[in-house]
């Protein structure tokens, strides 16, 4: 209870103390938030990428397409599991990424035989697969459902026009049959079609003195190749490179690099979080040096009726305590309602930038009764040390 009396009678150095601590723990949960979304979408990304060659086209013809002839030379090669033709287009053209990871929505279409191979699994939040015998069906990302406002049963024109779109721009009519639950990582922004839906698409993404002169059933925007267990993946990327005419296979360990590179973010979010932390423990600390100041007298007298030096100590110590843990409470609870709201937000553009987890929780929480005790230490070991004939003598 006298705990309680000296955070009341004090309220002007209660409130300044748990404002340092509010605004310290509300910037650590948003860059811990931050930064789980941003790992969460870098370990998506290492999986896909890690687990498979990308091979493209590199004999000069249009940019962005390679021809399905090149599917059984690749398939033929030691080591090769699976080559199967991948089809992706930009949703949203003449839009640049604003994703954390600058992934832009994506138009994709995968051979149904990658869904085995593939380390990365999705599920449906609601509705159902793609029909191999329906054309104009998607089934799309948690973000994109969002970012478009639809729902199961509605209808979608992909690609979206864009502002300015050229003269032969096309797009077409799709239904949503099923919406994807939030991974948050790659699927969250793609829109799944069927396979003459995305040979369609590719064939009118072209220029129009090109796409007339092709088929596009025998094109595909990459070649995706999954190799046998226990293949070494960048040899074998390097291997389909030298033997087979007119391609470039990419090493997975080059995508996994670019990840590991962006991850700069993460630490600037850490250390972001760690230095807001410090400047609340700052805070608290003054704060309890100056009530232990004010308070020298009431200490002395505590001492001189008998109270022991650690008692006195705890006394401090849980006050510090309960002021780390209301701001921590308070500043955790904006911090989580901020950023749902900034995520409610950004949605609606495709932006979905922050996951407050359980692991986040833990260590937001458990950083602020850390902070409660550490800044209760020094302020409760100098007044355990008080000298108490001379705190009375000083007043």
């Amino acid at each position: 209870m006298e705990i309680i009396r000296n955070l009341v009678e004090g309220r002007l150095r209660t409130t300044l103390a748990i404002g340092g601590v509010v605004a310290g723990v509300l910037a650590l949960t948003l860059t811990s938030a931050l930064a789980e979304h941003f790992d969460a979408q870098v370990a998506g990304g290492v999986a896909y990428y890690r687990s498979s060659i990308q091979v493209a086209d590199s004999a000069g013809n249009y940019a962005g397409v390679i021809s399905l002839s090149k599917v059984d030379p690749i398939q033929k090669l030691p080591g090769v599991a699976a080559a199967l033709p991948t089809i992706t287009l930009l949703a949203k053209p003449g839009t640049t990424a604003i994703t954390p990871l600058g992934l832009p929505d994506t138009i994709v279409y995968a051979d149904p035989r990658e869904r085995a191979l593939s380390p990365l699994k999705t599920r449906l939040a609601a509705g159902h697969p793609l029909d191999p015998n329906h054309q104009g069906e998607v089934v799309l990302g948690a973000d994109l459902a969002n970012e478009f406002r639809v729902r199961v049963g509605d209808s979608l024109d992909l690609p979206v026009r864009p502002p300015n779109p050229n003269p032969d721009f096309v797009n077409h009519t799709f239904h949503v049959v099923g919406i994807l639950q939030r991974t948050r990582t790659l699927p969250d922004a793609m829109a799944s079609v069927g396979l003459l839906d995305a040979q369609a698409l590719l064939q009118e993404s072209l220029p129009a003195s090109f796409r007339d002169r092709v088929d596009p059933s025998s094109l595909a925007s990459v070649i995706t190749v999954y190799g046998k267990r226990g293949t070494d993946l960048d040899r074998l990327a390097d291997q389909i490179t030298a033997k087979v005419a007119g391609v470039s296979a990419t090493r997975p360990s080059d995508y996994v690099r670019g990840f590991d590179q962006g991850a700069a973010l993460d630490a600037v979010a850490v250390v972001a979080g760690g230095l807001t932390v410090l400047f609340a423990g700052l805070v608290l600390v003054d704060t309890m040096l100056i009530a232990v100041a004010e308070r020298s007298r009431e200490i002395a007298l505590k001492m001189l009726l008998g109270a022991r030096a650690w008692q006195v100590a705890a006394e401090h110590v849980l006050e510090a305590l309960l002021l780390g843990l209301l701001g921590g409470l308070i500043g955790f609870a904006l911090g989580v309602g901020l950023s749902n709201l900034l995520d409610l937000a950004g949605r609606s553009i495709g932006m979905d930038i922050f996951s407050v987890s359980d692991h986040v929780a833990k260590i937001t929480l458990g950083l602020t009764v850390a902070l409660g005790l550490a800044g209760g230490i020094v302020p409760a070991l100098r007044a355990a040390r008080m000298d108490a004939g001379l705190a009375l003598r000083a007043r």
